[in-house]
C-alpha cells in the first residue's frame, strides 16, 4: 500500500516549485499526454503560480502501471493525490480529456471535501452536458493513428516510429476510451468560476459546445477563441496564459473574477 506522499510523488510533478506562491495550478493532460507537457506553463507562471502537472499512470515511467479508462474514477485517483495541496488555494486546468477530469474533480472537492477550487480552466473539450456519439478507441491501429495525426497533437517522429507507437497506443487508445464513454450526470453547478478556450476550427469542439462551460457554474464565467485547431493552445500559449495569469493574481488579490462571455 502507497502512503498519501508516495502518491503525490506518481502522480502530481513540480517543475518549478514556487512555496511562496497565493495560489496553484493544477495541470490535467489530454488523451495519450502526459505532465511533461505542462513543463513550459510552469516555467512561464513560475514563481507567481505554483504549478502542478498530473502524471496519469500507463505513460513516460508509470508505463508500466494499469491505464485508467474511466474519467470519474481518473479524478478520484487524482483527488487521492492531493491531500498536500490544498493548503492555499488550488485552481484547475485541463486540455481536451483533461478538462472533463477537472470538472469532475472539482465536483468532488466541494461535494466531498468542502473545497471550492479558485478556477477551472477548460480549453479545448466541449461541455459535460454537450456529449457527441464518438467511438475512435474502437478503430483499428491505423485508423487509430490517423485521428491522432489529424489532431496533430502527436509529434510527427512519434507517429512515424514503429516502437514509439507501440508504447504510446495502448495509454492514447485507453484515455479515448474515457473521453468518448463518459457519460455527464447533471447535478448542481460548480461554485468556482470557469473559463473557457477554444480553437475556432477544432474538429472535436465547436464553439457553442465549448461556450456550454457557461451552464456548469454559479460564478464569473469567462469565454476566449483562437484561431486553429485543436491544440491552438500550443501557437496561443503567451496569450492563453496571461488570460491565466490575470484571473489568478485576481483570487490571490481578493479582486474577485469578471462575469464575461466573450
Amino acid at each position: 500500500m502507497t502512503t498519501a506522499q508516495d502518491d503525490t510523488g506518481l502522480w502530481i510533478r513540480r517543475y518549478h516549485p514556487a512555496p511562496d506562491s497565493a495560489v496553484r495550478l493544477l495541470c490535467l493532460p489530454h488523451a495519450g499526454g502526459s505532465a511533461s507537457f505542462y513543463f513550459p506553463v510552469s516555467r512561464s507562471l513560475s514563481p507567481a503560480v505554483e504549478v502542478l502537472a498530473v502524471q496519469y499512470p500507463g505513460r513516460q515511467d508509470r508505463r508500466s502501471e494499469p491505464n485508467i479508462d474511466n474519467l470519474p474514477s481518473l479524478a478520484r485517483a487524482v483527488l487521492g493525490a492531493l491531500d498536500g495541496c490544498l493548503d492555499k488555494p488550488l485552481a484547475i486546468f485541463g486540455h481536451s480529456m483533461g478538462a472533463t477530469v477537472g470538472f469532475e474533480l472539482a465536483r468532488m472537492l466541494e461535494q466531498e471535501r468542502g473545497v471550492v477550487p479558485a478556477w477551472l480552466f477548460a480549453s479545448g473539450r466541449r461541455a459535460p452536458s454537450m456529449p457527441r456519439d464518438e467511438r475512435n478507441h474502437l478503430a483499428s491501429d491505423p485508423e487509430f493513428i490517423k485521428e491522432l495525426q489529424r489532431l496533430q497533437g502527436t509529434a510527427g517522429n512519434i507517429l512515424g516510429d514503429e516502437e514509439m507507437l507501440r508504447m504510446i497506443l495502448p495509454a492514447t487508445r485507453s484515455d479515448y476510451r474515457a473521453a468518448e464513454t463518459y457519460t455527464y450526470v447533471p447535478g448542481e453547478p460548480l461554485s468556482c468560476p470557469i473559463t473557457a478556450f477554444t480553437g475556432d476550427e477544432d474538429p472535436k469542439v465547436t464553439v457553442e459546445e465549448a461556450r456550454a462551460w457557461q451552464n456548469h457554474t454559479s460564478a464569473a464565467f469567462d469565454f476566449h477563441v483562437f484561431d486553429g485547431g485543436h491544440f491552438f493552445l500550443t501557437a496561443h500559449q503567451s496569450r492563453l496564459l496571461k488570460t491565466m495569469l490575470d484571473q489568478l493574481q485576481s483570487v490571490s488579490s481578493g479582486a474577485g473574477p469578471n462575469r464575461s462571455g466573450r
